[in-house]
C-alpha cells in the first residue's frame, strides 16, 4: 500500500506542482520546527555559528558535483537516451551513478583530511575550541554528500518519470533526520549530535526513494566507463552549471567568512533569516520550476517552440502571482514570524530584532530568486548552461563587493549606519554589521533576475512579454492595498491580544495574514486577473479531470 502511494505518477505541470507544494509545505514546517529547536537550545551564539559554518563545506560538495548536473545535464541526456533506446539509457544511468559515487567518495575523503585548513579559510574569525569543534563537525558531515549525491541523482530520474510525490518526500525525511539528532543525539553527545543528525537525514533521503527507483526497473551494474560518450556529454554540460553553483556557494562562504569576524551569533542570525526566506522560495517557486523543467526539456527536444513558450510563460506568470505578494507580506510580518518560530529558550529579544532585520532585507529579493529558478531551468532545457553561469559569476562578484562595502560602512558611525539602524529598528543593539550581508544579497539577486530574463527573452524570441508585464502590473495593483490592510490589521489585533505571549502573537500574525491574503484574492478577482481564473478553475476541477489548463496568452 505504502509503495503504491509513493509510486503515484503526476504527468502535468500544475498537478505535479500541487503535489510538490504540499510536500514542500510539510518540509518547510519541519524546517521551521528544526530551526526553532536549534534557536531555543543554543540561541544565536557560538554554537550555532559552529554548526552553520561546518555545514557549509559538505553542502558545497553536494551542490557543485550533483545539483548542477541534474538540472543541466543528467535529465536532458537521460531523456535523450530513453527516447532512443531504453536499455542503453539504463546502462548509461548505472555507469553514471557508479562514477559519481566514486567522485563523491574521493572528494569527501580529501576534504576530510584537509578540514582544518578549509575551516581556517571560511571562518578566519574562529580560533581555539571554536575552530576545533567546527573541524570535528565538518568531518562528520562529509558523509552527507556521498549519500545525498547518489540520492539526488535518483530524484532527477524519478522526476523524469513523474514520480514527484516520492521525490518531494525525500527532503522531509532529511529534515526528520536532523530533528532526531537535535532531540536525541545532542542531549547525549553534545553539539556533535547535530552532525550525526545531518548524516542520518541524508541516509533517510536516499532510503525513501530507492525502492521506487528499483521498481521502475533500474538496477546496479558493474560498469565504470568515464570516457563513455554520454558521460562525457554530461560532464561537458554540467561543467558551466557546476562552476556557476560553485561560485554561488563560494559566495555564501565569503559571507560566512565575513560573518565569522563579526559579533558572536552573526552567522547564526544570517542563516536563520536566510532559511526562513528560502522556505518561501522552496514552497512557492521550487515546485513549479521543478515540475516545469522536464516538460520544457521534452517539448524543446521535440522542436515544439510555441509549446515551450506557452509552458514557460504560464509558469512564469503564476510564479509572479504568488511571489510578489509573498515578498510583501513577509516584509510586513517579519518580526511576528521570527518571534513565532524562534522566540523560545535561549533565543533573546536582541536575537529576534537582528534576525527580523535580516529577514526584511532577504524578503526584498524573494520574487527575484524564486523567478530566477524558473529562468535558469528554461536555459537548461535548451541545453544552454553557459549563459546563466556567466550571469551568476557577474552577480556573485557584485554581491561580494557589496558585502564588504556595506559591512565596512555599518561598522563605522555615519549616515548609512544611522539610516539602517533607524529603518530596521535596531537602535541600541551595538554591532549591526551583519545586516549588510542580506542587503547585498538582495540587491545582487534582483540584478541577476533582470539579466536572466533579458538574455532569455533574446534567446527564445517572444517570451510572451506583454502578457508577463500585464500580470506584473495587476499583481502589484492587488498587492499594495492588501499589504496596507495587513499592516493595519496587525495594529488592530495588538489592541485586543496579549502579544507578549506565543498564542497572542500567533493569532495576531495569522489573523493579519489571512485578512491581507483575502484582500489580495478579492482585488485579483475584481481586476480580472488571468492567474486567479486559472487557480479557481483548477481547484474546482483537478481532482476530477486531472487536467492542466494553460493561461490564455497575449503576443
Amino acid at each position: 500500500m505504502i509503495k503504491r502511494i509513493l509510486n503515484l505518477k503526476s504527468s502535468n505541470i500544475t498537478v505535479a506542482a500541487i503535489i510538490l507544494s504540499a510536500a514542500s509545505l510539510t518540509s518547510a514546517l519541519l524546517g521551521f520546527f528544526r530551526d526553532r529547536l536549534l534557536a531555543g537550545r543554543f540561541g544565536a551564539g557560538d554554537e550555532l555559528d559552529i554548526y552553520y559554518t561546518a555545514f557549509r563545506i559538505p553542502d558545497f560538495v553536494n551542490m557543485v558535483l550533483i545539483m548542477g548536473a541534474i538540472s543541466a545535464a543528467i535529465v536532458p541526456i537521460f531523456t535523450y537516451y530513453w527516447a532512443k533506446d531504453k536499455e542503453e539509457a539504463k546502462k548509461f544511468l548505472a555507469n553514471l551513478v557508479n562514477i559519481m559515487f566514486a567522485a563523491f567518495a574521493v572528494v569527501s575523503l580529501v576534504l576530510f583530511i584537509f578540514a582544518p585548513q578549509l575551516v581556517s579559510v571560511i571562518a578566519p574569525g574562529f580560533s581555539g575550541a571554536k575552530k576545533e569543534m567546527t573541524v570535528i563537525l565538518t568531518r562528520i558531515m562529509f558523509l552527507s554528500p556521498i549519500i545525498l549525491g547518489t540520492s539526488n541523482i535518483l530524484s532527477g530520474i524519478l522526476q523524469v518519470f513523474s514520480r514527484f510525490l516520492v521525490t518531494a518526500l525525500a527532503p522531509i525525511m532529511y529534515n526528520l533526520g536532523i530533528i532526531f539528532g537535535i532531540l536525541f543525539f545532542v542531549p547525549k553527545i553534545g553539539l556533535v549530535g547535530l552532525a550525526w543528525g545531518v548524516a542520518l537525514g541524508a541516509f533517510l533521503h536516499l532510503m525513501i526513494q530507492l525502492p521506487i527507483f528499483l521498481h521502475l526497473g533500474f538496477r546496479p551494474r558493474k560498469i565504470f566507463a568515464p570516457m563513455n560518450t554520454g558521460i562525457r556529454k554530461v560532464f561537458y554540460l554540467m561543467l558551466p552549471r557546476s562552476i556557476g553553483i560553485g561560485v554561488s556557494q563560494i559566495n555564501f562562504m565569503v559571507m560566512t567568512a565575513i560573518g565569522s569576524t563579526l559579533a558572536a551569533g552573526s552567522i547564526a542570525v544570517f542563516n536563520l533569516a536566510n532559511n526562513l526566506s528560502r522556505s518561501f522560495i522552496i514552497l512557492l517557486a521550487v515546485p513549479f520550476s521543478t515540475a516545469a523543467f522536464p516538460a520544457l526539456a521534452t517539448v524543446f527536444s521535440q522542436g515544439k517552440r510555441d509549446e515551450f513558450l506557452k509552458k514557460f510563460s504560464t509558469s512564469f506568470r503564476l510564479l509572479l502571482f504568488l511571489l510578489i505578494p509573498a515578498s510583501a507580506f513577509l516584509f510586513i510580518l517579519r518580526a511576528q514570524v521570527v518571534r513565532i518560530i524562534f522566540g523560545t529558550g535561549r533565543f533573546s529579544w536582541s536575537d529576534t530584532r537582528l534576525t527580523s532585520a535580516c529577514l526584511a532585507l532577504f524578503s526584498l529579493s524573494l520574487f527575484a530568486y524564486g523567478l530566477g529558478l524558473l529562468l535558469s531551468r528554461a536555459f537548461y532545457a535548451t541545453h544552454d548552461t553557459k549563459t546563466p553561469t556567466l550571469i551568476t559569476l557577474a552577480t556573485v562578484l557584485v554581491n561580494i563587493i557589496l558585502c564588504f562595502s556595506f559591512v565596512y560602512a555599518l561598522k563605522n558611525q555615519g549616515c548609512f549606519q544611522s539610516f539602517m539602524s533607524e529603518a530596521l529598528k535596531l537602535k541600541g543593539l551595538g554591532d549591526i554589521s551583519i545586516v549588510g550581508l542580506p542587503l547585498a544579497y538582495s540587491i545582487s539577486g534582483i540584478i541577476q533576475f533582470v539579466l536572466l530574463f533579458t538574455f532569455l527573452h533574446k534567446k527564445i524570441g517572444s517570451a510572451k512579454k506583454r502578457g508577463i508585464i500585464q500580470t506584473a502590473k495587476k499583481t502589484i495593483m492587488a498587492t499594495l492595498p492588501a499589504v496596507i490592510v495587513a499592516y493595519f490589521s496587525l495594529r488592530l489585533f495588538a489592541l485586543f491580544l496579549n502579544t507578549a505571549t506565543f498564542v497572542g502573537i500567533l493569532f495576531q500574525t495569522v489573523g493579519a495574514g489571512i485578512i491581507g491574503f483575502l484582500t489580495y484574492l478579492l482585488i485579483s478577482v475584481l481586476i480580472k486577473s488571468e492567474e486567479m481564473k486559472l487557480l479557481k478553475s483548477f481547484l474546482k476541477r483537478y481532482l476530477l479531470k486531472y487536467k492542466f489548463q494553460e493561461i490564455s496568452e497575449e503576443n
